[in-house]
């Protein structure tokens, strides 16, 4: 079932060539192509459209079943309104205070560069992640989904905040993706959302700061994806994955993290609350994202367009102003 032979498995040149399309970004040809699993949703939509909502929520987070019956699960309910969604209560799960360690050792970088050689990485965005450090986490709560489009919309509707996501096509609801997380919008449009919901709701919400993030992805192991140390096609919404879009919050139930958070890896970046600056005793790092764009908020978990390297809990990212980059967020509560 996890061939890799039937994914979407290309080897890339190293470093990246800058003036390529988004798709050869992503190893695909410039001619269209479809992907088995897009034809396996869409047979397993026609089969669901029926289905009662208990069985829709059963299928979606049930692990034994077909991902594309997940996923088509997953978009029937977006169809007829998804009872796990709620604005003003998100479902979210406690993370015990800790003295945590993020980040990576600087004797590992070489080793992760081998690990994901052909995918065009350059070793300085692996520097980035050094070194391994300590870091104490008062107790906080995440969401056990990132923001989706639903809640981001009740968001505009009652802020008039103008923070339209690029991706709502001339500002258009994408009501069929109700359920999906919300991508597309800026750092500060998210900082605005915690405001607002923290405001509606009186509570204290914010985005987590990296080290919150890290630790609900990777746990007290300290895993390189949420799920493991070994990647698996099938955990999460990678371009290794194919399906190139992004899929309701929750389908990939089976690569929940140690604390039973989903999403956190593939699927969209999501940002965190600080800006890129090196990490204590780290070297200062001047990748393309710094040489280019400056000053940019650090984003986590990587995409359903981008590799299985961005989906390391460890991986320090950022938006690039291009399509390919597929920015969301969600959200902490800080009892303090």
């Amino acid at each position: 079932m996890n061939s890799y032979k039937q994914w979407h498995w290309p080897r890339l040149p190293s470093p990246l060539p800058k003036d390529v399309s988004d798709r050869a970004l992503m190893g695909y040809p410039e001619h269209y192509q479809e992907h088995p699993l897009q034809a396996q949703v869409a047979t397993a939509l026609d089969d669901l459209l029926q289905a009662p909502l208990d069985v829709l929520l059963t299928l979606l987070e049930q692990p034994r079943q077909p991902l594309a019956r997940r996923i088509a699960a997953g978009e029937v309910l977006a169809l007829r309104g998804d009872p796990r969604i709620d604005t003003f209560a998100p479902q979210m799960i406690d993370i015990p205070a800790a003295r945590v360690h993020i980040g990576l050792d600087p004797r590992a970088v070489e080793q992760v560069m081998d690990q994901f050689d052909g995918l065009g990485l350059d070793r300085s965005w692996i520097d980035k992640e050094t070194p391994r450090h300590a870091v104490e986490l008062a107790a906080f709560r995440i969401a056990r989904f990132p923001v989706t489009h639903q809640e981001y919309r009740q968001f505009l509707l009652d802020s008039g905040h103008a923070g339209i996501p690029d991706g709502w096509a001339f500002g258009r609801y994408p009501r069929h993706h109700a359920n999906h997380p919300v991508y597309s919008v800026s750092a500060s449009d998210a900082d605005a959302y915690a405001q607002w919901l923290s405001e509606r709701t009186g509570r204290r919400f914010a985005l987590p700061s990296e080290a919150q993030w890290e630790y609900a992805a990777a746990g007290p192991e300290g895993r390189q994806f949420p799920w493991g140390d070994a990647y698996q096609v099938e955990h999460a919404n990678t371009a290794e994955l194919g399906y190139l879009d992004s899929t309701p919050v929750g389908v990939f139930s089976d690569a929940a993290s140690p604390f039973g958070v989903l999403d956190m890896a593939g699927n969209v970046e999501e940002y965190v609350a600080e800006d890129y600056r090196p990490y204590p005793g780290g070297p200062q790092i001047e990748d393309d994202l710094v040489l280019d764009v400056g000053t940019h908020r650090v984003a986590r978990g990587g995409s359903f367009t981008r590799f299985r390297d961005l989906a390391r809990t460890a991986r320090r990212h950022g938006r690039y102003p291009r399509p390919i980059y597929v920015m969301g967020f969600r959200l902490v509560e800080n009892h303090n």
